[in-house]
């Protein structure tokens, strides 16, 4: 995963249902001694900025 990919949201948070779309902006960082990347997300429906875990995004389209 990496910036400009189209991804979707697998968990249902607090104002953003399941299977919202967005741009990953940004890794912020690894969390932890695990491999897991905190990713910015741009939300396109609410048009917010939220904070995933790479567990929570599905890829849809990655840009190359």
């Amino acid at each position: 995963m990496q910036a400009g990919d189209l991804v979707r949201i697998k968990r249902a948070s607090i104002g953003v249902p399941m299977d919202t779309l967005g741009l990953v902006e940004v890794k912020l960082k690894y969390i932890g001694s695990t491999p897991e990347a905190l990713w910015q997300v741009y939300l396109l429906q609410t048009g917010m900025h939220r904070r995933y875990l790479s567990r929570d995004l599905e890829v849809l389209n990655a840009s190359r």
